[in-house]
């Protein structure tokens, strides 16, 4: 892995910490997207790219916090660094349980800074992954028909073949030709990966 695995999003309005940064991440190899305001950066984010975010809290318009809410309600897969010159302990409870994974208090020490974006660049990455899966099991899930969907939902409830054709009021030999057709469509030979094919693509919803 090198460091331009991943894109850095700067979001500050200050121009002379939006250069700094810039400067130290682009140095050690870091492709690096600067913004004066957290409008400027919903127009230009691309959330299928893996990618960090680095922004200020107290901004004039959209303030940091308010830019992680909005990410949160997209459901943007990406770690959040805030940095600050206002932190408090509050704050910081409140945004990491809202997600964020650190809390630079400024002035900071470029060096530290480089070395949270280190560790995060990992973290960008093991998330793009893992979202990448989620995706292709949608796709998978997508092919079924919408009885093959009421099926796989009381195979994943855990009924047997009867129960299941009782709930349906169909026959036991339609239930099993439709679970064949639901293992053939999500490309599993066994009901333990059909379960996570299936558990997978709903922990992303």
């Amino acid at each position: 892995m090198t460091n331009s695995s991943s894109t850095i999003y700067i979001v500050d309005d200050d121009d002379a910490v939006r250069d700094s940064l810039r400067f130290l991440l682009e140095t050690n190899g870091h492709e690096v997207l600067t913004f004066a305001s957290g409008e400027e950066f919903l127009e230009k984010y691309d959330p299928t790219i893996v990618s960090i975010l680095i922004t200020d809290v107290r901004m004039p318009g959209m303030t940091g916090l308010q830019l992680q809410e909005e990410l949160n309600a997209r459901k943007a897969n990406i770690p959040i660094v805030f940095i600050t010159g206002h932190g408090n302990v509050p704050m910081v409870v409140n945004t990491m349980k809202k997600g964020a994974v650190d809390f630079i208090e400024k002035p900071f020490n470029l060096a530290d800074i480089q070395e949270v974006i280190s560790n995060l660049t990992r973290e960008a990455i093991e998330r793009a992954s893992v979202a990448q899966s989620q995706r292709a099991n949608e796709e998978l899930l997508n092919r079924l028909t919408s009885r093959e969907q009421q099926v796989l939902g009381r195979i994943v409830a855990g009924r047997l073949n009867k129960q299941i054709a009782d709930d349906l009021n169909i026959s036991i030999k339609t239930v099993e030709a439709h679970r064949a057709n639901i293992m053939e469509k999500l490309q599993v030979s066994t009901v333990a990966d059909l379960m996570k094919v299936a558990l997978h693509a709903s922990n992303n919803q």
